[in-house]
């Protein structure tokens, strides 16, 4: 499984914000885990813009994210 930094580095039009990232694990349900610090349980600060969600799970997927 790549790490945050390889897929934000493959990305070539913008640079995700890891927030982004864990939203789109999250949505396809890869994520392990809630961090304990998080204020709401049931919600996301900052979930992935839906025009920067397309380019980002394509690469996602293009390393082995997804």
């Amino acid at each position: 499984m790549p790490t945050y930094n390889e897929i934000q580095d493959y990305v070539p039009s913008f640079v995700p914000k890891t927030c982004w990232i864990a939203d789109i694990k999250a949505a396809h349900g890869l994520t392990t885990r809630r961090a304990a610090n998080r204020a709401d349980p049931g919600s996301r600060m900052h979930s992935c813009p839906p025009d920067k969600r397309v380019a980002l799970e394509a690469a996602m997927r293009e390393v082995g994210a997804l």
